[in-house]
């Protein structure tokens, strides 16, 4: 049973700056929720108990947001505004919420092995701070079904424009064990278009294991003295069962400008009453 989740959030956001020099790129809203929230509702969906947010200090609005706050609560029922007050209550009360201090070199795969030193001998969930998929099965959800029937590390996939390729890790696939489910026989990052093994991009969730967290450990930090997890995930691949799933859903990223704007607008429309009411507001700039 996959009980446990990380979401590292130690990243300086640079791409976003000079917003995100005081606020956290996991608390940029999405409508009315942070992208964090909608990860932490994304995992108790999938049946996790306990998160545990690997952070720094100057991201101390990510813990003030999970906190309990009673003087809130209690001014909202003072104004008859109990659905509001039970929404604050739910957001820390779903889900044990626990905060690491990033310690070790930079890279995606330091806050993921230390956290996988608190956890223990046991598969765990991985997901980024800025990323999300808008589905209707949450993707960690797609993710633990997965590996519950191949009892192995499973990565998320999604289609991506082979154009675009060169941005993201893409795996090379061998055969279908399932719905949308395949073997991963390698992960090749940023590849040049011609050189891509497939139109499936490697994307912000993970199911690992401990031998992968083993591989990590042995791996250490690349020629930029960084660490990733990606390449602990291929060299793990090449030599055992790891799984990809073709995630159902949209595939939202919001570490730039541009794709947090796009994120933004596609949930607004998404939702009817909003929909309508910005309908004139586009017209009007789109003449």
């Amino acid at each position: 049973m996959i009980r446990k989740a990380v979401i590292p959030v130690a990243g300086l956001g640079t791409r976003l700056l000079p917003l995100t020099k005081a606020l956290p790129k996991e608390m940029m809203p999405i409508l009315d929720r942070p992208v964090i929230q909608l990860l932490v509702e994304e995992l108790v969906a999938a049946g996790v108990e306990d998160v545990y947010i690997v952070t720094t200090l100057r991201k101390s609005l990510v813990q003030e947001h999970f906190a309990p706050d009673p003087d809130l609560e209690n001014e909202l029922r003072s104004l008859g505004k109990d659905k509001e007050a039970d929404e604050i209550r739910r957001i820390w009360t779903e889900v044990r919420i626990s905060y690491l201090y990033q310690q070790g070199p930079y890279g995606n795969g330091t806050p993921v092995l230390n956290a996988s030193r608190v956890i223990g001998d046991e598969p765990f969930i991985v997901l980024w701070g800025d990323d999300f998929f808008q589905s209707d099965t949450p993707r960690a959800r797609q993710l633990v079904d997965a590996y519950d029937q191949v009892n192995a590390p499973v990565i998320a996939l999604t289609p991506v424009p082979r154009e675009r390729a060169s941005k993201y890790g893409m795996a090379r696939l061998g055969e279908e064990a399932g719905d949308r489910l395949f073997r991963v026989e390698e992960i090749v990052e940023k590849p040049a278009v011609e050189n891509a093994p497939s139109e499936y991009a490697c994307v912000g969730g993970y199911v690992v294991t401990p031998p992968i967290m083993e591989e990590l450990e042995r791996l250490g930090p690349d020629e930029s003295g960084e660490v990733y997890l990606s390449a602990a995930l291929d060299r793990y691949a090449r030599r055992n069962p790891m799984y990809g799933q073709v995630i159902e859903g949209i595939w939202h990223d919001t570490g730039t400008l541009k794709s947090y704007l796009e994120t933004v607008l596609q949930a607004a429309l998404r939702d009817p009453d909003l929909k309508e009411s910005l309908r004139p507001v586009m017209e009007q700039y789109l003449r």
